[in-house]
């Protein structure tokens, strides 16, 4: 799995140039077909449906599914939905109530904030070390009250060292560092 821009038409003319690299070998990737189409439900419920793209290793022939930062694996929510969950459970708020707010399942939502909280601590080590790394003079994100609210805020503090070390990139939400960060595998089974 590999992350990559929400823009079809750019990560198109990206393959056929020949940009984008392997993340196994560092290989160029080429286009290989198409991962099954899917739903994305955005806030509201709006539905966005994706194709992702498969691309192939030119060097070892491993194939990948290039996700949109906008989705995480596996997930049929928006990143920034589930995102709005874990800002809204490290601020205090129950599972039903999140879910209540974003017009989702309370199962669904309490899938997901108990995934991330069973996770917190190293998910917090991970964006603070990519805070550190990507800020030449950091500064680390405050102590937290419960480990949630210690992970969402390293994910914060990550994102806008991000967009200000490239500010090319333009405003960059915490949520889809998150899943360009975690190659969408931030609720992923085997991440991290």
């Amino acid at each position: 799995m590999l992350t990559v821009e929400v823009a079809a038409a750019s990560v198109e003319q990206k393959l056929a140039a020949g940009l984008l690299c392997c993340p196994g070998c560092g290989g160029v990737l080429a286009r290989w077909g198409h991962a099954r189409e899917r739903a994305l439900r955005g806030r509201g419920g709006a539905l966005t449906w994706l194709r992702p793209r498969r691309a192939r290793c030119t060097r070892c022939l491993v194939t990948h599914v290039l996700l949109p930062v906008a989705a995480l694996a596996r997930r049929a929510d928006a990143a920034e939905v589930i995102g709005a969950a874990l800002t809204a459970n490290a601020a205090g708020a129950g599972f039903r109530k999140v879910a209540a707010a974003l017009g989702r399942p309370a199962e669904t939502v309490r899938g997901w904030l108990r995934r991330f909280s069973a996770r917190a601590e190293a998910v917090r080590v991970f964006f603070t070390r990519l805070l550190v790394d990507t800020m030449p003079d950091p500064v680390t994100p405050a102590s937290a009250v419960t480990a949630v609210a210690a992970a969402v805020s390293a994910i914060a503090g990550a994102a806008a060292a991000v967009a200000s070390r490239w500010p090319g990139l333009g405003a960059v939400s915490p949520w889809a560092a998150a899943s360009a960060a975690t190659g969408g595998g931030l609720l992923s089974p085997a991440w991290p």
